[in-house]
């Protein structure tokens, strides 16, 4: 059960959503503007529904905890995790971009582009592995490309 969607302008924290990026099986993500530092930012809200659940609300924390001590710059940042009005949320980077499966719809991978992120994929996930994080979910809704090419690996949720 999630949230009831957050309209445009409503405040949370510091932060002001903008619209609704998306949903996956455990939260729900809006593009929202940071007031103090003025840029935009993706906010992650954990249904209300699981805030009651522990084992939830551990998850929903390891990720933006597994997530937060890497830096490299394949893999999303993590700014912040906070709770307002009950509300969970992660703050993180926005990517302005599509995921891999959004690519992957439009039309077939060229050959030199299916090599060039499959590497930043793998040079993301060594630098976790390196830190001692496993991610265990890596899929192409997991993975974000920029518009730049520039390849982002998030959603740690089960790292």
């Amino acid at each position: 059960m999630m949230n009831k969607e957050l309209a445009a302008n409503t405040p949370l924290s510091h932060y002001r959503i903008e619209r609704k990026l998306g949903a996956g099986g455990m939260a729900e993500v809006y593009l929202a503007h940071d007031k103090r530092l003025q840029r935009p930012v993706a906010l992650k809200l954990l249904p209300a529904a699981y805030t009651t659940d522990r084992n939830r609300l551990r998850r929903f924390e390891q990720e933006a905890c597994a997530a937060s001590a890497l830096n490299h710059p394949n893999i999303l940042t993590v700014y912040e995790i906070g709770v307002e009005n009950d509300s969970h949320f992660i703050a993180t980077e926005f990517v302005d971009g599509v995921t891999l499966r959004q690519k992957m719809r439009e039309a077939p991978l060229r050959l030199a582009d299916t090599v060039d992120v499959s590497h930043q994929i793998a040079i993301a996930l060594a630098a976790a592995h390196a830190a001692g994080v496993v991610h265990r979910d890596i899929k192409p809704e997991n993975i974000m490309l920029r518009r730049d090419g520039v390849v982002k690996v998030l959603d740690f949720g089960l790292a």
